[in-house]
């Protein structure tokens, strides 16, 4: 309910770049405009939630302190949060170029990728 689309009909990934990395989110049935315009609602909040440094969403969704979201609250005048529409949903792009930043969003992305079992690669690469 935190993210106010169906979960069973919506797929995410995380993806790991060598300069931050994104959150994408689609609804697995193109027809689905109901849960298509939920994400399209819900990831730009994100976006400008997390560039403030408010991570408390994923905070609701996990039930946990999420990993790297103490850093990247901490060091959010580093990190660059753009949202982008796509086809199917819509995608949270994370840029930085500070290191310790980068490491934060990597381990929030690996959290991620493992908490919800998207076999997103673990590795990094370029954008």
């Amino acid at each position: 309910m935190v993210m106010g689309f169906d979960q069973d009909k919506t797929t995410h990934h995380f993806i790991l770049y060598t300069d931050g990395g994104a959150i994408d989110v689609s609804v697995k049935d193109a027809a689905d405009t109901t849960n298509r315009d939920a994400i399209r609602s819900h990831l730009p909040h994100i976006t400008m939630m997390f560039g403030v440094g408010d991570f408390s969403a994923p905070m609701l969704v996990h039930e946990i302190n999420v990993p790297g979201t103490e850093d990247m609250a901490r060091l959010k005048g580093n990190i660059r949060y753009k949202y982008v529409e796509t086809p199917r949903g819509g995608r949270v792009d994370i840029v930085t170029t500070d290191t310790a930043a980068l490491k934060a969003v990597h381990a929030f992305l690996t959290y991620q990728i493992n908490d919800h079992h998207t076999g997103d690669p673990l590795t990094v690469r370029k954008r």
